[in-house]
C-alpha cells in the first residue's frame, strides 16, 4: 500500500463529506419544470470554484446548445507528459416520492455507514472522488500533477438533451486526451475493484393515446366508449413477452454475456426485489443486463388515484425508455418501437409518438496502457485484483467521445456500487468505497504517467 497518499486521502475525507454535503444542498435536476434553473447554474459554479481551488486553471462555465453549463478546467503537465481527462456530472435525478426518504433528499444525512443524498452517488460522489484524488496528488507531491489534466463535468447528463455531445462536437479539440477516466460508473461489488468495459445505448419516446374529445362519466358511458388509459395500458404490455423478454420485432432477446457472471442471488438483493416476485426475462442474469435490449416504462400521465373522478379517460401518455445492448443502432430501434407501437394500438386509438433523446452503445478497448495503469491502482488501493463487467445504464457522451478521439483510451470507473440506489430514493454511498476509489485515481494518474514515459 503506497502508504503517503493513503494517509493523505483518509486525511481528506472529512472534508469530502462537508464538501460533497454542500453540493448534495444544490437540486441540480436539470429540468426547469421540476427545478428552478438556478440550483444548476449554483451547482456548476460550486464545482468550477473547486477546481480552481485545486490549481486548475483555464476554468469556464460553457454554454451548452441544450440550455445547460458545463464546467471545464485544465492544466497542463510536465514536458512530456500525457494528458488525462476526467469527466463528472452535477446534475442529478429528481427525487421522486420525496415522503419516501428516510431524510431529506437534499441533505447528505449519514446512517449505518453510509451517506444518503440525492447525488451522493451519481454523481456527486463521483466529483468528490476526482477532487480527492487531485487534493491528496497535491498534499504529498506539491502542486505539479504527473499529467497533463483537463476536467469537464456536464450539466444534463441525466435529461439525456445532448448538451455536451454537441459541444465536443462543435469544439473538438477542447477535450482532447490520451485517457479519458469516465467518473459515472461504480464496482460491481462493494469493496471489489471493477472497470466498465461496455454500456448499454439508449432510446426514449414519449407516446401519447387519445380516444376522446374529452373525459365521460365512467356510469354513463362506461362499456362502450373507447378508454385511453386501457388502450396505453394494452400497447405498453405488448413490448414483452410472457417471460419478460423485450417482444418488439428487430430488437433481439438472445444474445449472450461472455465475462463475469452475476449470481441470481445477489441481484435480488441489490435489487431489493421482494420475496416470491420472479425476475423479468430468460437467459443469465448478465445477458439480461448487459447484452441483451430492456423496455422501461419510466412514467405515465393519468389521473392519479387520490382525487379521480369516475371517468372514461380520453388521453393518456407514457415515456418509454429502451436499453440497446453493445452492437446494436439506436436509430434502428428507435424505428422498431415505433413501429411496434403503432402495430399494437388497439381500437384505432390515435397514437402520437415524440422522439426524446437517444444515444448509442459503448465498448471499450481494455488492452492499453491506461487499463494496465488502471489494474495496478486499483489492485494497490482495494487489495485485490481489478475485475471487468458491463453496465446496462447509458452514457451517451462516450460513443461522442470514441468517434472524436479514436485514438484516446477510455475508463470507466467510480463509485456508484450496487447498493447505492442510483436513480431511486434513499440513494447513498459508502464513504469507504469512495475513499478507495479517490486513492485509485491518485495512484493511477502517478502510474500512467510512468508507463508513458518508459
Amino acid at each position: 500500500m503506497p502508504q503517503p497518499l493513503a494517509d493523505a486521502v483518509r486525511s481528506l475525507m472529512d472534508r469530502a463529506r462537508t464538501d460533497l454535503a454542500e453540493l448534495v444542498a444544490f437540486p441540480s435536476v436539470a429540468d426547469p419544470r421540476q427545478f428552478p434553473v438556478e440550483e444548476c447554474e449554483k451547482a456548476a459554479r460550486w464545482v468550477a470554484d473547486a477546481f480552481a481551488a485545486e490549481g486548475l486553471t483555464n476554468v469556464q462555465l460553457l454554454d451548452t446548445p441544450d440550455g445547460t453549463q458545463s464546467v471545464y478546467a485544465e492544466l497542463p503537465g510536465p514536458e512530456g507528459a500525457p494528458t488525462v481527462l476526467l469527466y463528472s456530472h452535477y446534475d442529478v435525478q429528481p427525487p421522486l416520492d420525496e415522503t419516501a426518504w428516510l431524510s431529506p433528499a437534499f441533505e447528505l444525512t449519514e446512517r449505518d455507514g453510509r451517506w444518503y443524498g440525492r447525488g451522493a452517488a451519481d454523481c456527486k460522489g463521483n466529483i468528490l472522488m476526482h477532487l480527492t484524488a487531485l487534493r491528496a496528488l497535491r498534499q504529498v507531491y506539491g502542486d505539479t500533477y504527473p499529467v497533463g489534466l483537463k476536467i469537464i463535468v456536464e450539466g444534463s447528463e441525466e435529461q439525456g438533451t445532448g448538451g455536451l455531445e454537441r459541444y465536443a462536437k462543435a469544439h473538438p479539440e477542447l477535450l482532447a486526451a490520451d485517457v479519458i477516466v469516465i467518473g459515472d460508473a461504480g464496482n460491481f461489488a462493494l469493496g471489489l475493484p471493477t472497470v466498465t468495459a461496455t454500456l448499454r445505448g439508449m432510446v426514449l419516446v414519449e407516446a401519447s393515446v387519445t380516444t376522446l374529445a374529452g373525459n365521460l362519466h365512467s356510469g354513463a358511458f362506461g362499456g362502450a366508449a373507447p378508454d385511453a388509459l386501457q388502450s396505453l395500458i394494452r400497447m405498453l404490455a405488448s413490448l414483452h413477452d410472457e417471460h419478460g423478454d423485450v417482444a418488439v420485432p428487430g430488437l433481439g432477446s438472445d444474445q449472450s454475456w461472455p465475462g463475469v457472471q452475476y449470481p441470481e442471488e445477489r441481484f435480488r438483493s441489490d435489487a431489493k426485489v421482494l420475496d416470491g416476485v420472479a425476475l423479468t426475462g430468460t437467459g443469465t442474469i448478465a445477458d439480461r443486463l448487459w447484452a441483451r435490449p430492456s423496455i422501461t416504462v419510466l412514467g405515465i400521465d393519468a389521473p392519479a388515484v387520490i382525487g379521480a373522478t369516475s371517468s372514461v379517460q380520453a388521453a393518456a401518455k407514457a415515456l418509454v425508455s429502451v436499453r440497446i445492448p453493445p452492437g446494436g443502432d439506436p436509430v434502428t430501434a428507435e424505428k422498431a418501437l415505433i413501429a411496434h407501437l403503432e402495430a399494437n394500438v388497439p381500437l384505432g386509438a390515435h397514437l402520437t409518438v415524440q422522439r426524446q433523446g437517444s444515444g448509442a452503445p459503448f465498448s471499450a478497448d481494455t488492452s492499453g496502457p491506461a487499463y494496465e495503469a488502471m489494474g495496478e491502482a486499483m489492485a494497490e488501493a482495494f487489495g485485490t485484483p481489478m475485475v471487468t463487467s458491463g453496465e446496462g445504464g447509458s452514457i451517451p457522451l462516450c460513443d461522442t467521445l470514441r468517434t472524436l478521439y479514436p485514438q484516446a483510451e477510455i475508463v470507466l470507473i467510480g463509485v456508484e456500487e450496487p447498493t447505492t440506489q442510483i436513480h431511486a430514493v434513499n440513494e447513498s454511498v459508502d464513504p469507504q468505497e469512495l475513499e478507495r476509489m479517490a486513492l485509485t485515481e491518485a495512484l493511477f494518474l502517478r502510474r500512467y504517467a510512468e508507463l508513458r514515459s518508459v
